[in-house]
């Protein structure tokens, strides 16, 4: 399971549009720095790949610290009832403080893993963080943080109504899930 967070804004994601000529678009919104952050969780099994990919996804105002981390963790806990999980994820500080470490120690369930420093590209829900932005918010300038969390999760909707797209996230990165034959 690849794990990221990322952040959103009443500030649009400006992107490239078309317009008539001569027209030249204009994006109108409210300076305002209000913002949210998101994770998600994106795991691949390595047993049954029929199984499909899975996304865990968790909004919430401000920004996410030790605590707000370990909450999600244990949101995904109870998402995989149970189930072992290898956890990838990047050097953030919150994610190697010495709370984040004592909780892990406490989880038979959870083996972490980490990035190696300075490779996002490595990280497949990188790709599920661009996938939203230049979609779903590209351009989108909300009044509310509500708004903005709306598109957001209607582009999570779209992710996973498509089976295809969270494996071609992966397969972006490079990256391979071997299917290990137990040995006889």
């Amino acid at each position: 399971m690849f794990f990221d967070e990322s952040g959103i804004s009443l500030r649009p994601q400006v992107r490239r549009t078309y317009a008539p000529r001569g027209c030249t678009p204009t994006l109108a919104h409210r300076l305002n720095w209000k913002t949210a952050s998101m994770a998600a969780a994106l795991g691949y099994p390595s047993t049954e790949a029929e199984r499909g990919a899975r996304l865990c996804f968790h909004l919430k105002p401000g920004s996410y610290d030790t605590a707000a981390l370990i909450g999600v963790l244990e949101e995904v806990k109870a998402f995989y009832e149970g189930e072992p999980v290898v956890l990838i994820w990047d050097g953030l500080g919150a994610h190697w403080s010495w709370a984040m470490r004592d909780w892990i120690a406490t989880q038979d369930w959870l083996t972490v893993e980490r990035l190696p420093a300075y490779a996002p590209e490595l990280n497949p829900v990188e790709m599920l963080w661009s996938a939203l932005k230049t979609r779903e918010l590209a351009n989108f300038a909300g009044d509310h943080l509500g708004e903005v969390a709306d598109a957001t999760e209607a582009g999570i909707t779209r992710i996973c109504a498509n089976e295809h797209l969270p494996w071609s996230f992966l397969a972006h990165t490079g990256l391979e899930i071997h299917h290990q034959t137990p040995p006889d």
